[in-house]
């Protein structure tokens, strides 16, 4: 591989590496597990990259990511593998001498109920819901991604979030009765 290939691979690692890093971590709940999906997809683009611009790279590698970890997923299941997941990592994240301990409370739990949530949305839902909310992904970048056309991308997206929005009442109203 000639020099001028391989820094273009490079920069394309470090511009991309850690938002496929966080969109594995969301779907897998294993750092280790996105850790090795993030690697393997990267090595799927070194096989198969034409040099696109930038925002055209982005969308093509989510596609290669969401297609190793459903590989992944697959094969796993066939062996019914029930992925670990580590709820608290120590040292993660360090409490504000400043911040009120009922409010960091709150706001952890908060996020606990969204992780729950996501859970029960199918993997698409999931995904669509973060390349849009998490990573700001145009509805052609999705479309790419997702392998999906533009109306289908507003579609699924408006029903993601439509089910997001049912499964939060239905838990709200489980913890009021």
């Amino acid at each position: 591989m000639d020099n001028e290939r391989k820094e273009k691979l490079h920069d394309v690692y470090r511009r991309h590496a850690k938002m496929l890093y966080l969109y594995l971590l969301k779907l897998t709940g294993s750092p280790t597990v996105a850790e090795d999906l993030v690697q393997e997809t990267f090595y799927k683009a070194t096989l198969s990259l034409a040099f696109y611009h930038d925002q055209e790279v982005k969308s093509w590698l989510f596609k290669v990511a969401r297609h190793t970890y459903l590989d992944q997923w697959r094969k796993r299941k066939r062996w019914e593998w029930v992925p670990f997941i580590e709820v608290l990592h120590k040292g993660e994240e360090m409490l504000s001498p400043f911040e009120q301990p009922e409010d960091y409370v709150i706001s952890k739990e908060s996020e606990k109920d969204l992780l729950n949530l996501n859970k029960q949305l199918p993997e698409t839902y999931r995904t669509i819901l973060y390349l849009r909310e998490d990573e700001g992904l145009s509805y052609k970048e999705l479309s790419e991604a997702l392998e999906m056309n533009e109306n289908q991308v507003k579609v699924t997206l408006h029903r993601a979030r439509q089910r997001l929005h049912q499964l939060a009442n239905k838990n709200h109203r489980k913890g009021v009765e």
